[in-house]
């Protein structure tokens, strides 16, 4: 038998790897909200901009006050040109980098705080947070050769 959630959050959703993983929760949940700031086409679509206070403020909202069984993170974003080869860090605006660690770091540690409350009433909650580029130990981009060989 597989697996059922009553309520699952899945950040992210609307592209890549968020929205994969919304599609094949989908069947085995009774309430999936999907969160990011184009449309998602699976379960309740909320937008929100997680890299800011109302963005959070939003999710916990649309949680509201129930169990939530999962908390899954598949969020993430880069600088401007990263992966390019015009990719500098040098010449990175200060914007880009706060959005980098505003949407990578902040917003999990708030996310995670925030929905805490409903986790914790469900009976086995699990919070999961997933880089779709976190795999790329062989990519053989800029970021990495500038970070190891400079």
């Amino acid at each position: 038998m597989k697996n059922h959630f009553n309520k699952v959050v899945v950040i992210g959703a609307s592209r890549g790897v968020g929205a994969a993983v919304a599609e094949h929760i989908v069947p085995s949940t009774t309430e999936l909200i999907t969160v990011s700031r184009s449309p998602s086409n699976f379960g309740n679509w909320i937008e929100a901009d997680i890299s800011n206070k109302t963005g959070i403020e939003i999710v916990t909202n649309a949680v509201g006050n129930s169990p939530l069984d999962a908390l899954l993170y598949m969020g993430g974003t880069w600088e401007t040109q990263a992966f390019t080869s015009e990719y500098s860090f040098e010449k990175c605006s200060v914007r880009d980098i706060e959005n980098v660690i505003a949407v990578n770091l902040v917003a999990p540690i708030r996310l995670v705080k925030s929905l805490l409350p409903t986790l914790r009433q469900a009976t086995n909650p699990k919070i999961i947070f997933m880089g779709a580029l976190s795999g790329l130990d062989n990519f053989p981009a800029r970021e990495k050769e500038k970070c190891l060989f400079e």
